[in-house]
């Protein structure tokens, strides 16, 4: 069993930066793909980014393209996700997540792991 717990989040103007953590419980973290997703209010989850077990290889919805950057430390059992030149459609509930498999994957039924979700907010 694998738990996750998110930090970071909050309230950001437009152009700003936050950080999103994700902290893993559990030793099958380290062989396992990562990723973030999002929901915003009245629409359906999406993805984000993901990385691959050893976070050699990265992948990123094209709207984060070049503003995101997904990262992990296996030795801390943490993934982060770095958000820069935010925007006000930024905002959502976003969630980190952890993969059956160790490649990257972009449905949300690749991950079997979820954690409890942080608020981003982005002023305009």
């Amino acid at each position: 069993q694998v738990q996750l717990v998110q930090s970071g989040g909050g309230l950001v103007q437009s152009g700003g930066s936050l950080r999103l953590s994700c902290t893993a419980s559990g030793r099958t973290f380290s062989n396992r793909a990562a990723g973030w997703f999002r929901q915003a209010p009245g629409k359906e989850r999406e993805f984000v980014a993901s990385i691959t077990w050893s976070g050699g290889s990265t992948y990123y919805r094209d709207s984060v393209k070049g503003r995101f950057t997904i990262s992990r430390d296996n030795a801390k059992n943490t993934v982060y996700l770095q958000m820069n030149s935010l925007k006000p459609e930024d905002t959502a509930v976003y969630y980190c997540a952890v993969a059956r498999g160790a490649l990257y994957y972009i449905q949300g039924d690749d991950y079997v792991y979820w954690g409890q979700g942080t608020q981003v907010t982005v002023s305009s």
